[in-house]
């Protein structure tokens, strides 16, 4: 049976609206997770430096102690604490997105915002205040054009995914072995490295996250849609973070105090 133009016209039509619709839907979407997570964002940065501005909480953080170099902030017990329970928030949320509720989920990233805030304090201690302005713009700019190439490109970024990662895992192990072996050398490395990484991983997730919208097709509104939502943000804002952190070691004026 022969197919009539007008069938095909408005098949066409059929198809053209779903993709409007679906275009309309992601955007809307990408908003969402790019407004978690530059409240994320302010949120962790208000955190790091009301802490390290206000005396009784930055010495109950890093209290000041005799060292071979002078008078010194070290990290107290509160710091290593604040440098460990980011991970433990990250790992609930990266294992309970699909089970945990809306405003579980939500509580939890606001909590993993304030404990990675708390972790950073230590930046206005190390760093004049003016690089860490000057990287935070540095680090901001980088991370929207890699953010805009991973949503407009067309190439495919998933056959980055694994040699990221284990870039990513490299990263970590050197980092662990130079905490023992105190490498100037090793760590320009580590820092090196790790911004190729967290500027590629920045770019693959968010391709993923597009891909993912299309693939799963979230209601507008739906309990599925607000937490993915969430948890998508959480992976830009580690990669926001750890860009920030890695260019700071490699460009950050060291304060003369510490």
């Amino acid at each position: 049976m022969a197919i009539s133009p007008d069938y095909r016209t408005y098949q066409g039509a059929r198809v053209a609206q779903t993709q409007a619709v679906l275009d309309a839907g992601l955007r809307a979407y990408m908003l969402r997770v790019y407004n978690w997570m530059a409240s994320g964002l302010v949120l962790t940065g208000f955190v790091a430096y009301a802490i390290a501005s206000y005396p009784p909480l930055n010495n109950a953080f890093y209290p000041l102690q005799e060292t071979a170099q002078g008078l010194r902030h070290v990290a107290g017990p509160l710091a290593w604490i604040a440098m460990i329970s980011p991970l433990a928030f990250v790992l609930v949320l990266s294992f309970g997105v699909n089970k945990l509720s809306t405003r579980t989920v939500q509580a939890l990233y606001w909590a993993f915002c304030v404990a990675m805030g708390a972790s950073l304090t230590s930046i206005f201690l190390r760093y004049t205040g003016e690089s860490v302005v000057r990287v935070f713009f540095i680090t901001a700019a980088t991370f929207g054009a890699m953010s805009l190439y991973g949503y407009t490109t067309k190439s495919d970024l998933t056959k980055m995914g694994s040699f990221l990662m284990m870039g990513l895992f490299g990263i970590i192990l050197a980092g662990l072995v130079n905490m023992f072996v105190h490498s100037s050398g090793l760590q320009f490395a580590i820092s090196i490295i790790g911004v190729l990484v967290f500027v590629g991983l920045t770019a693959y997730d968010t391709q993923r996250i597009k891909a993912d919208y299309v693939q799963f097709s979230y209601s507008e509104g739906s309990e599925m849609a607000a937490r993915r939502s969430v948890y998508d943000a959480l992976q830009l804002l580690l990669n926001f973070i750890n860009l920030f952190m890695l260019l700071l070691q490699l460009t950050g004026n060291r304060s003369s105090n510490n």
